[in-house]
Formats: C-alpha cells, structure tokens, sequence
C-alpha cells in the first residue's frame, strides 16, 4: 500500500533586515523561521516548508513565481511570532519610533493569508501572526499595552522571556470551547506587547485575559478557515500541567487541513 503524503504546512518567514556584521550578510535580508514552532508541527507528522517573500526587486520575478504557487502546494499556513505590525498597516502612525515595525512583513504575510483564504487552506496565527489576522480583516492594534492600557497585567517580561504566563478566558461556545472543554480557564505564555484593540471583520473573541479584557484568540467566522492566539503554543511542553496543552490546537489545526487537502 502506498503511503499517503504527508500534509504539507507552510511558516511564513521571519524577516531581518539588517543583520548583525558579525553574520556575514552586508546590506543582505535574511529570511528565516524558529525552530521550535517548526518541531512542533513536525511533531505530528506533518512536514514544513518556510514560504519567502517575492518582492518586485528581488532575482524571483513575480512574473514567473506568484504567491498563488506557492499557497497551491501546502495544506495549511502558520503565520508565526516575530517583529512589530507596523501601524501603518491598520491606519496609524507610531507612537514611538521603535514600534514602527514591519510594514513589508506586514504585507507579505496578509497577501499570503487572503490567498489561503481563496484556496481554502487553513490558517493559524501565532502571537504577532493573530494581530496580523486582525488587520489583514480590517481591525487595529494597541501598540503598547503598558502605555495603552494601564490597568492591564504584564504581559511580555524581556528578562524571563517565555517564563512569563497569565490566565486566559475560554469563551463558551467557542471553537476553543470546543477543543478545551474542561477548561474554561487556563494558562498560557505571554510574550507581547501589542494586542488587538479594534476586532476585525468578520472576526470573533475567542478567548481574553480575564483580569484586563486583553483579546487572546480571534476565529474568522465567514468563509473560511483562520484562527489566531495570541500564545505561542509551540513553547507549551506536552505533559507540562502548568500551561494549557497545545495538542488539541495542532491535532485540530492539522485535522483540518486533511479534511481539505487538494
């Protein structure tokens, strides 16, 4: 018997414009992605492939490679973590001049997305990749939640980096709900500054952070099949008690894009 392929996931890449001298890589841009959010896919089987951007300026025209290719040859897309939104991708100027983000990253990965969209492939944002599922439909971000939000708790600690975790809300009869259902509550990690202040089109609360109201997961309720957290669940260890188990998400996720595989 033959064996069946295995699903294929895309991981939109991360993107470093100005690499540390050190590296070798003079006025270059380096794409890449994190190795732990890629085992984590890995760890049920599925295979993983980074999908780069294709930029007019770059060797691969996009006369001869689109964006539709490459989405045609994967079964689902990860948005993953990474830098800053630039706000003005949802309308605004920075309020600071370090929260000026990424505006090419920013519009690689919504032309990726709304592609997925239009093929059917599933999607899931992580972190900055849920804000990103935000403002690809329309929403807007707070770009500091210390600044922007006063009375919130901490979420991002530099210092302990991924050590850092807060409780979560699941709201009833939510696809979450339906994924976790005894746990109307739980901890997840927090590693972000920004957050989704105005929800976009067509999108729908998931889960919050019960003691500020800070949006956590989003899901796209029209035609089709994206869903954002804003935890990284690659970072939660199977069998760790202490954070909320990240394998119904992926099982789910990956189910998913079986069920419409081309």
């Amino acid at each position: 018997m033959t064996r069946p392929r295995p699903l294929r996931v895309g991981l939109s890449a991360r993107l470093m414009h100005q690499p540390p001298a050190e590296l070798g890589f003079r006025d270059k841009t380096l794409q890449y992605l994190e190795q732990s959010v890629a085992h984590w896919i890995m760890s049920q089987g599925a295979l993983v492939f980074m999908v780069p951007t294709l930029e007019s300026a770059a060797e691969v025209r996009r006369a001869a490679v689109h964006v539709s290719d490459y989405v045609r040859e994967i079964d689902a897309l990860v948005l993953q973590g990474g830098a800053d939104l630039s706000p003005a991708s949802y309308g605004e100027e920075p309020l600071r001049p370090e929260w000026a983000g990424d505006r090419v990253r920013d519009l690689y990965e919504i032309e990726l997305l709304w592609e997925c969209v239009i093929q059917g492939r599933p999607v899931l944002g992580v972190c900055r990749g849920a804000q990103l599922i935000n403002v690809a439909f329309g929403g807007t971000l707070y770009q500091d939640i210390a600044t922007q939000v006063p009375d919130a708790v901490q979420h991002v600690d530099r210092a302990v980096y991924d050590l850092l975790a807060h409780d979560i809300e699941i709201e009833p009869g939510s696809e979450l709900a339906r994924l976790y259902p005894t746990a109307a509550g739980a901890r997840v990690t927090s590693i972000h500054h920004q957050c989704v202040n105005r929800i976009g089109n067509g999108l729908v609360v998931e889960a919050r952070s019960p003691t500020d109201g800070v949006i956590e997961a989003i899901r796209y309720t029209g035609a089709g099949d994206v869903m954002g957290v804003q935890w990284h669940p690659e970072f939660h260890l199977p069998g760790e008690s202490r954070l909320l188990d990240s394998g119904p998400l992926l099982y789910d996720f990956l189910r998913r894009a079986e069920g419409r595989r081309h």
